[in-house]
């Protein structure tokens, strides 16, 4: 066996035996040892640990340009964090995600991080704080509570722009579903009744323009995530920081992520205690998520069946669905879309309690809000690609079942109002009822239409009205590539969130 080697590490508590290897020390090891609760380390986050790198970066630039923090250390901190950001070392930030403390242990965990990498790039051993140390230097100029929910924001912008992503293929996508069957007529339907004929493709529209309204809520509120309290330190007042250095780190921070409209709040104190924002965009993806389950619902009873049920639409068969019943294939995509959409939900409660029970200066609360969020985010994005490729796409239609529902229909005779007049139109409902006869031959057989007269009024532009998305532009194979692409290209750097 091996002998692991250590190195020790001292607090206020005292000394704590870290391995020689670990980039983190004592702040994190009894860390570790405190919340071993969630067993997921904010290191699954990689937006979040990017976040920090990002804040960490921005700071050493703007104290060495205020002249609080030497050339040597500054450039040492500063390739660190460029370390970080470039993917590397996400590793060591091993925290858990439910923590105490309102996230010291992760700004702590990246203060160590930091100054043990930057130790090493000067070709010094780790834990020779007296040259690099996590508090006097890495996080010179901050405090948790300043630097942890502005990392946050930071990692919710980025976050959120690649949900949006996801959100764009998936309204493509039925878009696309909606211009191909926008010929095909079916039974509307309300309160599970049969109601009007409309086309199977305004039905897929309508789910297209829906998904295209959540998308614009979720660019709604990114400007508020880019509203910072760097500077604020402890509670806002910006004890122990330069007059100088508020304005340089917003500025040092917009060129290294490229957020032209990141800015410093114009209340310190009161953007140090207030969460707002969280709860807002946590409201915004719950409103996205509920409506996706919707769609789900909607996809699962058009294909419900296939033989007793109304079998309008035929999704991908993706796996067995019974152990038992041989042939059975369920809906295991809508399914598992609607079980993220209620975790999205409780999540939501979550977040909006953790902000309510902020007190005074600060909400000690934002580690659970940061994982619910972080969580929510990366859990709603990767449902919508499983939604989108391994069902939405090999979705097909049931085109004779759906035309001879709306032969059979008596929703029919609403549209033969104008030509027959309403008690005709009733008559010839309670016969379709009775009889089970179609509506159209009623209407012939009654002298009441012409054939031609019933087939021009069972157009689907007649019966349906103009399909809405006549002037759609879609993206094109090549497109969708390179948009997965640039997507997968986040999930390669994001270990999967395991347990």
């Amino acid at each position: 066996m091996v002998q692991q080697e250590f190195r020790i590490e001292a607090d206020s508590i005292g000394e704590i035996k870290i391995p020689a290897e670990a980039y983190w020390g004592v702040n994190t090891a009894r860390a570790v040892e405190n919340f071993d609760i969630a067993r997921r380390q904010i290191g699954v986050y990689s937006d979040f640990v990017v976040g920090l790198a990002q804040v960490k970066q921005a700071a050493a630039r703007a104290n060495r340009e205020i002249g609080v923090l030497d050339p040597e250390r500054a450039e040492l901190i500063d390739r660190a964090c460029q370390d970080i950001i470039d993917g590397r070392l996400h590793d060591q930030f091993v925290v858990g995600v439910i923590q105490g403390g309102a996230g010291t242990s992760s700004n702590m965990n990246a203060n160590e991080v930091i100054a043990n990498r930057a130790l090493e790039l000067a070709g010094r051993p780790r834990g020779d704080y007296g040259y690099m140390s996590p508090n006097d230097h890495v996080n010179l100029s901050q405090s948790t509570n300043d630097a942890y929910p502005s990392a946050l924001k930071l990692a919710l912008v980025h976050s959120t722009s690649n949900l949006i992503a996801e959100y764009t293929l998936l309204k493509d996508a039925m878009a696309k579903k909606g211009m191909e069957f926008k010929d095909i007529l079916k039974v509307g339907r309300t309160q599970m009744q049969d109601a009007v004929p409309m086309t199977l493709g305004q039905e897929f529209h309508g789910f297209s323009t829906t998904i295209g309204e959540d998308i614009e809520r979720l660019r709604d509120v990114q400007p508020l995530l880019l509203e910072l309290n760097l500077g604020a330190t402890a509670i806002g007042t910006g004890i122990n920081t330069h007059p100088d250095y508020r304005e340089s780190v917003i500025r040092n921070l917009r060129e290294l992520t490229g957020y032209e409209s990141l800015t410093s709040a114009t209340d310190l104190i009161e953007a140090t205690s207030d969460t707002g924002v969280f709860m807002s965009l946590s409201s915004v993806m719950k409103r996205g998520a509920m409506k996706l389950s919707k769609i789900c619902n909607d996809l699962r009873l058009l294909s419900s069946g296939p033989q007793a049920g109304i079998g309008e639409i035929n999704l991908p068969a993706r796996q067995a669905g019974s152990s038992i019943m041989p042939g059975k294939v369920n809906p295991v995509i809508p399914e598992a879309v609607s079980q993220v959409a209620f975790v999205v939900a409780g999540g939501d409660v979550a977040v909006s309690f953790a902000s309510e029970a902020g007190q005074l200066q600060l909400n000690a609360f934002e580690p659970v809000m940061m994982h619910t969020l972080m969580q929510n985010s990366v859990w709603l994005r990767r449902s919508m690609r499983t939604l989108r490729v391994n069902c939405v796409n090999g979705i097909t239609a049931n085109r004779e079942k759906t035309e001879a529902q709306v032969a059979a229909s008596i929703g029919l005779v609403t549209a033969l109002n104008p030509l027959i007049g309403y008690a005709a139109a009733s008559k010839a409902a309670k016969r379709a009822q009775r009889t089970g006869e179609n509506v159209g031959d009623i209407v012939v057989a009654e002298g009441m239409l012409t054939r031609e007269q019933v087939d021009e009024m069972l157009r689907p532009h007649v019966l349906a009205g103009k399909y809405p998305g006549d002037d759609s532009e879609f993206l094109t194979a090549e497109e969708i590539a390179e948009r997965e692409r640039q997507i997968d290209s986040l999930d390669a750097a994001e270990p999967s969130l395991h347990a």
